[in-house]
């Protein structure tokens, strides 16, 4: 049975692009210089790069290498990759290294005897990984230190706003705005530590043979170790790598990916945590993200305002969480120097982890750029619950005028247990501060009431929290990101 869209086609070329899947992480999340990174045209170049630097390495120490022929290898690096070609080559040779061996090899004819002269398939594969995975790291920091200013700039803001603070989801004591937000920043002041460290940490496979032994150079420089060494050294500052492994088998250790894709995945919780907080916020209509003129909330009821963005984040956060167990079970099953079995799974998990993470700091910043607060319905919630709070500094203030304190007790318990009951049976206000101002055995602080009732004596040390902790671990954590601060987030879809 034809398929209801193939008349369509026909009539419509402009459908053709839409007929096959396309993953929602490149067509919808992802930002560009991302989707670019681990794009075919960076891949590719990247491994013609590759074996340049090779070339040229091992010309400087002494290769029968023609100036002529490294020329020509850097005029074809990039912009000129004959894909078709590529791919005639990969299904007769079954092999898409060599089969992009051959297509460089075409247009540089000259230098085509000593394109990947000495190397494996990993020398251009796992070292390509590397530094897709290096970039990577390099377009989220920014991203992530421009949440944490956005998100630190509204804890400033809103560092003195008392609001209810939650265990167990039920009410506790009062915090501040600003407090709960500086508690989400310093969860993404961790992730920022360790992206930086999972950056730093990226070592270059380099120059080390079939299984790392370095045996196909040892033979090329005639048994001597000390070039060897050097052609190693040679490439892997040509790469931009401060440092490379000494020790590797066919394929620089995996664990290299659950380490990078497990900070990443860390991030994810951060950012669930965050959002669904958020999302929670939003229902007590204390907080929300911003929502556009336009923005409809629900098809069938015209007056909602979902927190799309956040539901959003939360979703692809669940989705790159459980994505380290990808590289998990790739490192665990790496049978002696090398499987092929990790090939298929690392071309989508590590593209994938990276592709959704810097999804989640795109929206995350958008969301924190325009986050929106009701003080007056925190102030009503904070009234339905303070009086109950406020029952030991009343109890303490009667104690002062000369109170006993068990007597004091058991009268505002019986105050509390009637305005309680008036709440949750009747669906009323609470109205303890009422009561106790009615009852002629609490007419010793009547007139303090108002100052034992006010929320500022109840948020304790948050605001001068907030402002230590911004001066003293978010700033300095941002110093390095100074000039990548400007910006506003948008988002496509």
């Amino acid at each position: 049975m034809a398929a209801p869209y193939e008349s369509v086609i026909e009539a419509n070329e402009e459908y053709l692009e839409h007929v096959n899947y396309s993953t929602s992480l490149v067509a919808r999340y992802a930002s560009s210089a991302m989707t670019k990174n681990f794009g075919d045209v960076k891949k590719f170049s990247t491994w013609r790069q590759l074996w340049t630097w090779l070339a040229m390495a091992e010309k400087k120490l002494g290769l029968s290498i023609s100036e002529e022929q490294i020329k020509e290898m850097k005029a074809n690096i990039g912009g000129n990759i004959d894909f078709a070609h590529a791919e005639l080559e990969e299904k007769r040779v079954r092999h898409d290294v060599m089969a992009h061996v051959h297509t460089f090899a075409h247009i540089c004819p000259h230098a085509a005897p000593i394109i990947h002269l000495g190397a494996t398939s990993c020398y251009v594969g796992d070292n390509t990984d590397l530094i897709v995975m290096k970039d990577a790291f390099d377009i989220m920091l920014p991203k992530l230190a421009r949440c944490i200013h956005r998100l630190s700039s509204f804890a400033k803001q809103h560092k003195a706003l008392a609001c209810l603070s939650y265990t167990h989801l039920q009410p506790a004591q009062l915090s501040t705005v600003g407090k709960r937000a500086c508690i989400w920043t310093q969860d993404l002041l961790m992730d920022l530590r360790n992206l930086q460290r999972a950056r730093a940490d990226l070592r270059f496979r380099g120059v080390k043979g079939t299984t790392g032994t370095q045996a196909s150079f040892l033979a090329l420089f005639d048994g001597n170790e000390k070039k060897v060494e050097e052609l190693d050294c040679l490439v892997t500052e040509l790469a931009g790598f401060k440092s490379h492994f000494l020790i590797c088998g066919q394929t620089y250790s995996r664990k290299v990916d659950v380490d990078c894709v497990n900070t990443l995945a860390s991030l994810g919780a951060t950012v669930h945590k965050i959002c669904t907080d958020i999302r929670l916020l939003a229902n007590f209509k204390e907080l929300e993200e911003p929502f556009e003129k336009d923005q409809i909330g629900s098809s069938a009821m015209p007056y909602k305002r979902n927190p799309m963005r956040s539901e959003r984040c939360c979703s692809l956060a669940r989705h790159l969480m459980t994505l380290v167990h990808d590289p998990l079970n790739t490192a665990a099953n790496q049978w002696m120097e090398r499987t092929l079995d990790d090939s298929a799974n690392r071309r989508i998990a590590i593209a994938e982890a990276f592709l959704t993470a810097d999804a989640l700091l795109g929206t995350m910043q958008n969301v924190f750029e325009g986050l929106v607060v009701y003080p007056k319905v925190i102030e009503r919630r904070i009234r339905q619950e303070l009086p109950f709070m406020a029952t030991e500094n009343i109890i303490m203030a009667m104690v002062k005028s000369g109170g006993d304190r068990q007597e004091c007790h058991e009268q505002i318990r019986v105050l509390s247990q009637q305005a309680g009951n008036r709440v949750k049976q009747e669906g009323e206000d609470n109205d303890l501060v009422e009561r106790i101002k009615q009852s002629a055995y609490f007419a010793p602080v009547h007139a303090k009431l108002e100052l034992l009732m006010d929320p500022a004596t109840f948020v304790g040390r948050a605001p001068a929290q907030v402002d230590r902790f911004l001066q003293e671990e978010m700033e300095p954590a941002l110093q390095p990101y100074t000039s990548d601060l400007e910006g506003r987030s948008h988002l496509t879809l």
